[in-house]
């Protein structure tokens, strides 16, 4: 699995496997967006982040991929200390993409997702295991079973 750091929020930066990635946090929208371009280049180790996003957006468009139709732009410091309009998602479109990008880096993710998702499905069919896994987690947070 990836290591994921956190730096404080008021950086506007987390750190991927020592790498930055820039977000902006939205308090009206109670939403953290990450920059799409800086995400990539953690998932691909590419050279060129910029061109290789280029190239997964309009192969994303052409499938019809709703993630990149509705994907934001916001205003980001770059590494020039300027700020430009870049790329933005948040994270429920930066788990569609980390599907869409082919990398061994993305595995761990991609395996990650395929497991929540099929014990969601299962919660579904029997909502009990949905009362259970809430239990674990609450007694996880150090509270008592009473």
């Amino acid at each position: 699995m990836v290591n994921i750091k956190k730096l404080t929020l008021m950086s506007n930066i987390k750190l991927f496997e020592s790498k930055r990635v820039r977000t902006h946090w939205d308090a009206e929208q109670e939403k953290l967006y990450f920059s799409i371009v800086d995400f990539v280049g953690v998932l691909t180790d590419s050279p060129d982040a910029r061109n290789y996003w280029k190239v997964l957006k309009h192969r994303l468009k052409k499938e019809g991929n709703e993630s990149v139709t509705n994907c934001n732009q916001l205003k980001l410091e770059s590494s020039d200390g300027k700020y430009y309009k870049t790329d933005v998602a948040d994270t429920e479109q930066l788990f569609r993409l980390i599907q869409s990008v082919p990398s061994p880096k993305a595995e761990p993710f991609k395996l990650w997702l395929a497991k929540v998702a099929s014990e969601r499905l299962d919660e579904m069919q029997d909502p009990e295991l949905s009362i259970d896994r809430a239990l674990e987690n609450y007694m996880h947070l150090g509270y008592s079973e009473s």
